[in-house]
């Protein structure tokens, strides 16, 4: 019933949709502390609708059909941003498993040994056996200090900090996960993130690679020197790693506006990229602005509410306007 649906709402060519999945990572457990991550088992299930359903293609194929208006029905495409080790320990198995191709977005400065602002603050928080956690005036905390004494505090805790710290200026940014981190009562971890040879293992397993800059900063708080200095010298770290020429990118958080701005788009061209994702929910469909591809976070964990959810997403179509909103 399910791909029958697919099929009447994103047919072949023209009046195709092109659906861009977006996930981060996949633990090979659940964790306690952030519930809402996907697992290995869940994964697995959602891979196996993936494959009944649609045609999933890979994504620079996927924006060359699109752009030409030749996208098969059912089309579908998958993404990881970041750049997680689980990504290759976990996820890769499970892609090669049911022959679903995908894109990796990497952020080149924690490769090998890195570990991104915010796993510091999660990690931090799972790690300290204080029983509040004092952030500093930066993010705006009153009176100043977070209980993490249960499981349920610490998850408050984690989300919280999170989005306290997310959107301030690089050098706050950096003090207040610091004084975080300082809470910590045991090593932090550094084996988070992918190696290089992991990268290449993706690679030559058949997935695609992508950019998503050095250090995964807010774009919209860079002035264009700086963000061009990011898109360019993560997409030559990759070029460089895996001999040959990275045309995707994935902006920062990705939201328009709030992460990113009309100067990073027109960057994102002219350092050489043919297409960009952003975070923005909606599908593409031909005329769609290549530099600004919407995507989804499948969420749901059941078969039916997940794929109801990709139904509405097709029938709602691409977000009005949204080629003009950055």
């Amino acid at each position: 019933m399910m791909r029958l649906l697919f099929g009447r709402l994103s047919p072949a060519g023209r009046r195709s949709q092109l659906p861009i999945l977006i996930f981060h990572r996949v633990r090979k457990n659940p964790d306690p502390l952030m519930p809402g991550e996907i697992d290995a088992a869940q994964f697995d299930r959602v891979c196996g609708w993936l494959a009944a359903w649609f045609n999933v293609i890979a994504l620079d194929d996927a924006v060359n059909r699109l752009e030409a208006r030749s996208l098969p029905e059912r089309s579908l495409a998958i993404t990881f941003d970041d750049g997680y080790a689980d990504n290759h320990d976990v996820a890769l198995p499970i892609l090669k498993r049911h022959r679903l191709p995908a894109t990796f977005f990497i952020a080149t400065g924690f490769l090998d040994g890195g570990r991104m602002w915010n796993d510091t603050i999660i990690e931090t928080v799972r790690r300290t056996r204080h029983s509040a956690i004092d952030p500093g005036e930066s993010v705006g905390v009153r009176p100043g200090v977070v209980p993490v004494r249960t499981l349920e505090d610490k998850r408050s805790a984690v989300d919280m900090l999170l989005r306290a710290v997310k959107h301030l200026p690089a050098s706050l940014r950096g003090a207040a996960v610091a004084r975080i981190a300082a809470h910590a009562d045991e090593p932090l971890p550094d084996d988070l993130m992918m190696s290089s040879r992991q990268i290449v293992a993706l690679r030559d397993s058949g997935m695609q690679i992508g950019a998503h800059t050095v250090s995964h900063p807010i774009l919209a708080l860079l002035d264009s020197a700086a963000i061009r200095a990011e898109m360019t010298q993560s997409k030559r770290t990759l070029e460089r790693l895996l001999h040959q020429q990275i045309t995707l990118f994935a902006y920062p958080n990705g939201r328009p506006i709030d992460d990113y701005d009309a100067t990073a788009v027109a960057i994102a061209r002219e350092v050489g990229f043919g297409a960009a994702v952003t975070t923005a929910r909606g599908t593409a469909a031909p005329g769609s602005d290549l530099f600004q591809l919407p995507r989804l976070a499948p969420w749901d964990r059941s078969r039916m509410k997940f794929g109801m959810r990709l139904a509405g997403s097709l029938l709602q179509g691409r977000p009005a306007g949204a080629r003009d909103r950055a």
